[in-house]
């Protein structure tokens, strides 16, 4: 029909608790996600739902996400050790345990689905560890090229080897890509039919996929910091989009 406007894809991305008095003027609690994340969406022609993380089990997750066309899993502090059997090492930080259980039942139900899903940073581990994988719990002290996060300036933009033949690798259209890191956690043991398609030149694990005919991606890094500026890491924002709309 001459004039119909066909709707931009519903993107879910949850957002994460923050306490009272960190947001200033904001004597009361609040929940927040960078607007980076939905800059890149946006750009790549979504439209964004930010969600308030809550208690959910995975019907409700099922029934939640049956009304998105994709979901994102952005970063934040680390996942629970307890969820992978490890006990927390002393570097661990920012445990949020509504976090855990609201981004792990969208998650599996994101799976379950099919939908498309795009995992950045703590998504990507949320990912793994959700399909049996393991952690990383530190790697900054001997590895010091992946940045530091939640620091001001804490981030390195430094190149990564991308699998040419992987979801990523079509999206991203290169071989190299450089990226901004600032993660002190790492993927270790994959998780179930996850396999890698982007590695550091020091063989930390950059990128993972679920093989299937199921869109889900995870990468390591922050693709937000530089997308508006840098072209390949915009169209990873503009593939996942793409997929979603379809």
């Amino acid at each position: 029909m001459p004039g119909l406007v066909v709707a931009a894809p519903l993107i879910a991305l949850p957002a994460y608790p923050m306490v009272a008095g960190r947001v200033d003027g904001w004597a009361d609690p609040a929940v927040a996600i960078q607007s980076m994340y939905v800059e890149a969406l946006q750009r790549a022609g979504a439209q964004e739902a930010v969600l308030g993380p809550r208690h959910l089990d995975h019907e409700e997750a099922v029934a939640i996400l049956h009304r998105f066309d994709g979901l994102v899993l952005p970063g934040g502090g680390d996942v629970n050790p307890s969820r992978y059997g490890q006990d927390a090492a002393p570097e661990t930080y920012g445990v949020i345990a509504l976090r855990d259980e609201f981004e792990f039942a969208l998650c599996s139900a994101a799976l379950e689905l099919s939908l498309p899903l795009l995992a950045i940073c703590r998504g990507t581990q949320v990912l793994n560890v959700a399909l049996g994988g393991t952690l990383r719990q530190h790697i900054t002290d001997y590895l010091p090229g992946h940045g530091k996060p939640g620091v001001e300036g804490g981030q390195n933009v430094h190149p990564l080897s991308v699998e040419p033949e992987s979801r990523l690798g079509r999206a991203l259209g290169v071989e190299t890509a450089r990226c901004s890191c600032h993660h002190h956690q790492a993927v270790d043991h994959l998780g179930a039919g996850l396999r890698v398609t982007a590695r550091d030149a020091d063989g930390t694990i950059e990128a993972i996929e679920l093989d299937g005919p199921a869109w889900v991606t995870g990468v390591q890094w922050h693709p937000e910091d530089t997308a508006a500026v840098d072209p390949v890491q915009q169209s990873l924002f503009d593939a996942f989009v793409a997929v979603a709309r379809r």
